[in-house]
């Protein structure tokens, strides 16, 4: 859907959005997101999506922390556990590829829009009848215990299109920090009241503790709806320069050496992507399965770790965004990323849950905290004409690597292997970290707006 705001977005939403045309292009940066004059001055669209985020994160977070648990306490395995999540993030990979480029013709609202309105449905509909397809086709198209960190699902590539068209490409490493660390914040409090389930159990026995959670996703399905439901979505720019360009040149989208170059980019970000996915697929998703078995330990003490990292890593994802407009992306990713892998390596070494858990949070943090600017780096390699497009292969160089990862750690945990999936993820992670500094670091600022 493009064209004017919905009724009853106001007049003074769309004076504001006309007044801040041209929030695309580069300049200067902009103070910090993350100061009140500097979100104030963020386009009013900008603003709503990342609050958006953050409200969609708590649900997200609390389901991340519990969703496994709770399917173990309907009977699951945890083979069958990791099959579901695998086909979770393999169907939401392949809608996603979709998703982007159609995006890209017909407006990015009208994917949002849809997606909250069904997972509102699903979600409902899972909490009325949690067995058989009722449970298993929702939990496919939607994520449910993926954790997308605020994330639209496989929608996603629609908003972080969406957002990147209203933010300067000078400022888009800070904003989409603060995007990022708005999940994180969100995902934090999600976990919170995921560690409230023991007590929810008193008065609801069995799996009918987690009904809270269900219940909680299924109300911000509904309210974000209505927050999207009052963003504007102005018509797409017909004409974009190239940068480099003189006058009068053919537009960017008839240019078939910066198509070229835009190409190359993205299929090296695809192949370094999806080494990246594979090995937190494998050591991510059954993590509180890990835990309780190696441990003993429940939803409680797990909910709490979780709660922690994600506060952190919030923090920390502002804290990144400032680092790279310092020192640049690619230096700053790959360091953390190093030492990441030294802490899930030793994850388990540790002998005792706490040791283990101090770990896990120093670890996501440094892993996680520079999601919002790879974002960034990614939407920045091509034109805002394709940003949709580069935002689906993005996905899908994540979701389809890291669907294959749950269930082989679910089947390698079945099987008595329960360390392998860590150390197998800490060889894949180092591998990511040393090509995306060989292949990736020199598009570095060479992203054309």
């Amino acid at each position: 859907m493009t064209g004017a705001g919905p009724a009853g977005a106001g007049p003074a939403l769309a004076g504001s959005v006309r007044r801040q045309e041209g929030a695309e292009a580069a300049g200067p940066r902009g103070a910090p997101p993350y100061l009140p004059h500097g979100w104030r001055a963020l386009h009013p669209v900008a603003r709503g999506l990342v609050l958006t985020r953050a409200l969609r994160s708590v649900a997200q977070g609390a389901l991340a922390t519990d969703f496994v648990l709770y399917l173990r306490a309907l009977g699951w395995r945890p083979g069958a556990i990791g099959s579901l999540l695998a086909a979770s993030g393999l169907a939401g990979g392949l809608l996603g590829l979709a998703v982007g480029p159609v995006s890209d013709r017909w407006g990015r609202r009208p994917f949002l829009l849809g997606y909250q309105a069904a997972l509102a449905l699903a979600t409902l509909a899972v909490l009325a009848h949690p067995h058989g397809l009722v449970l298993v086709i929702p939990t496919v198209l939607f994520g449910y215990g993926l954790g997308a960190n605020g994330a639209a699902g496989p929608f996603a590539p629609a908003e972080q299109a969406w957002l990147a068209r209203h933010v300067p490409a000078a400022d888009r490493g800070a904003v989409f920090s603060l995007n990022a660390a708005a999940g994180f914040g969100g995902m934090g409090l999600g976990a919170m009241l995921a560690g409230l389930v023991p007590s929810w159990a008193r008065w609801l026995p069995g799996p009918s503790a987690y009904a809270p959670l269900w219940v909680l996703t299924a109300a911000v399905a509904a309210l974000n709806y209505l927050q999207i439901a009052r963003l504007p979505e102005g018509p797409a720019k017909a004409r974009e320069p190239v940068a480099g360009s003189r006058p009068g040149q053919a537009a960017a989208g008839d240019d078939p050496v910066t198509r070229r170059r835009e190409n190359r980019a993205l299929a090296l970000l695809v192949g370094v992507n999806a080494v990246n996915a594979l090995g937190i697929g494998i050591s991510g998703p059954l993590l509180p399965e890990w835990f309780a078995l190696r441990y003993g330990v429940g939803a409680a003490a797990i909910g709490s770790v979780y709660a922690v990292t994600f506060f952190a890593t919030a923090v920390a994802a502002i804290a990144t965004g400032e680092l790279v407009a310092r020192v640049g992306l690619v230096r700053s990713i790959v360091l953390v990323r190093l030492v990441g892998v030294a802490l899930l390596a030793a994850m388990p070494l540790m002998p005792r849950f706490g040791w283990a858990a101090a770990l896990f949070v120093v670890r996501s943090v440094l892993n996680r905290g520079s999601v919002g600017a790879r974002q960034a780096f990614g939407v920045g390699l091509v034109r805002d004409r394709r940003r949709g497009f580069a935002s689906s292969l993005n996905n899908v160089s994540w979701s389809l690597p890291s669907a294959a990862g749950p269930a082989l750690a679910g089947w390698l945990m079945a099987a008595g292997s329960l360390d392998v999936p860590l150390y197998a993820g800490a060889l894949l992670q180092l591998a990511y970290a040393l090509l995306f500094g060989g292949l990736l670091g020199r598009y570095e600022g060479a992203g054309v707006g």
